[in-house]
C-alpha cells in the first residue's frame, strides 16, 4: 500500500460524513462521575470517535425481548426510558460542547459544522411498547429515528429471526397490531427497521411500508449463513423499497467458520500459553476483518446496486474486528473502500448519504401522511 493511498483515504475520510447506525449503550456510562466524554471502557465514547474521525453515532434504546403480559410491557417501558434518559443527558449536560442530537439530515450537517460530533436514536424492539402505540409518539420527540419491530423472540408485533433456529413463529409474519405500528411510523417519520424479523414478517413489512426500510445492522447471507443476514431475494427486496442494508462488522455475521475457528484456537491456545497466544493466532487461525468486511459492503454493492448500502459496527453490543475494534479505528474501513477502488462519491454514499437519504424519503412520506389529515 503507497503513501498516496493513505493521503487520499484521509482526505476522503476528513470530507465524509462519517456514520455508524448501531451502537449499543449501557446506562451505567451515562452518570456525572463515568460517561462518554472519556474515554471509558466501551467501544464508542468521543474521544474514540475524535481519534477515529467517526461523526454520527447511532446510539441504540435496546430491550431484550421478555413475556407478553403486562407486567413484562411495563419493566421494558422502564429500560426504554432509562436509555433515552441517557442519552438526552449525554448531549444536554455532559457533552452538550461536543455532541448534539439530530434528527434530521439537516441537522447531521449543521452540527457538523459547528464542530461537534452528532448522536441520533433508533430503537432496538417495539416490545417496550405493549399493546397500544400511545408512546411511539413520545418516542419520536425524543429523537427516535428508526425502530425495528422485534428483537430475538416474537412478540405482539411481529416474529423474529430466531424462529429459524427452532422452527416456531406466532403470527406468520407480523401481527395486526404490527401493520398499526408500521403505518404509525410512516406516519411520524421514523425509519422501519428490518434487521431482526423473520423472513416473512420482512416480507410482509416491507410491502405494507409506504416509506423505504432499512436493515441497521445486517450482512449477507450469502457470505456467511446466519439468520440475521439478509439473502438475496430479501437484499432485492430491500432494493425495490428503496432501502439501504448497514453492513454489520460483527465476526459471526461476516464469516461464521473463519469466526468459529477463531475462538476454539483462542480458547485452546489460552490454556497453553497465554503469552503467545495472540501472535500464534493472528499467524494461523487469523480473526475476522476489515478486508472481511468490506467484502459484504463489495457483495451487496454487486448485488443491488452502491445506493443501498452502508455501515454500522454493533459496537458495545458484539460487533468489533480486526481492524476496526472500536470506533478510534474506523479510518481503516475508508482505507480499505479506497484501495479496493471506490470513488470518494461512492463512500460518501456508503458511510451516511444511502442511509440519510432513506431518512429523508421517510420523513418526505411521513410530510405527505399528515398532510392528507
Amino acid at each position: 500500500m503507497t503513501v498516496a493511498t493513505v493521503q487520499k483515504a484521509q482526505q476522503i475520510h476528513l470530507k465524509t460524513t462519517i456514520l455508524d447506525t448501531h451502537d449499543d449503550i449501557n446506562v451505567k456510562n451515562f452518570t456525572d462521575s463515568l460517561n462518554y466524554t472519556q474515554d471509558i471502557d466501551t467501544q464508542v465514547n468521543l474521544p474514540k470517535m475524535q481519534a477515529g474521525g467517526l461523526d454520527v453515532a447511532w446510539f441504540i434504546v435496546y430491550t431484550e425481548q421478555g413475556d407478553l403480559t403486562e407486567r413484562g410491557y411495563n419493566k421494558a417501558a422502564e429500560n426504554a426510558q432509562a436509555k433515552f434518559n441517557a442519552i438526552h443527558r449525554l448531549v444536554e449536560q455532559y457533552g452538550k460542547d461536543k455532541i448534539a442530537l439530530a434528527t434530521n439530515a439537516q441537522q447531521v450537517d449543521s452540527i457538523r459544522r459547528l464542530g461537534k460530533k452528532v448522536a441520533m436514536i433508533g430503537v432496538e424492539n417495539a416490545y417496550p411498547l405493549g399493546e397500544k402505540l400511545d408512546d411511539l409518539s413520545r418516542y419520536y420527540k425524543m429523537g427516535a429515528r428508526y425502530m425495528s419491530l422485534a428483537h430475538n423472540g416474537h412478540n405482539q408485533f411481529s416474529d423474529s429471526n430466531t424462529g429459524e433456529f427452532d422452527n416456531t413463529s406466532k403470527h406468520n409474519g407480523i401481527s395486526e397490531l404490527g401493520k398499526q405500528l408500521i403505518e404509525r411510523m410512516n406516519y411520524l417519520g421514523i425509519m422501519v427497521d428490518i434487521s431482526h424479523p423473520s423472513k416473512e414478517a420482512i416480507r410482509q413489512t416491507i410491502a405494507y411500508s409506504k416509506a423505504p426500510v432499512i436493515a441497521s445492522h445486517s450482512s449477507a447471507r450469502t457470505l456467511s449463513d446466519h439468520p440475521r443476514n439478509l439473502d438475496d431475494q430479501q437484499l432485492q427486496w430491500v432494493k425495490e423499497s428503496g432501502g439501504v442494508v448497514q453492513t454489520v462488522a460483527l465476526g459471526t455475521f461476516i464469516n461464521k467458520e473463519k469466526d468459529a475457528a477463531f475462538k476454539k484456537a483462542k480458547d485452546s491456545l489460552l490454556k497453553l500459553n497465554p503469552e503467545a497466544a495472540l501472535e500464534s493466532l493472528k499467524k494461523n487461525n487469523p480473526p475476522v476483518n476489515v478486508s472481511d468486511f468490506v467484502d459484504h459492503i463489495d457483495y451487496i454493492k454487486n448485488k443491488i446496486g452502491i445506493d443501498h448500502v452502508g455501515i454500522s459496527s454493533d459496537f458495545d453490543g458484539g460487533g468489533g474486528i480486526e481492524g476496526w475494534k472500536d470506533a478510534s479505528e474506523t479510518f481503516n474501513v475508508t482505507l480499505e473502500l479506497v484501495k479496493r477502488g471506490y470513488t470518494e462519491k461512492e463512500i460518501a454514499k456508503i458511510w451516511s448519504g444511502n442511509l440519510l437519504r432513506v431518512l429523508e424519503e421517510t420523513q418526505r412520506v411521513a410530510e405527505e401522511l399528515q398532510a392528507k389529515n
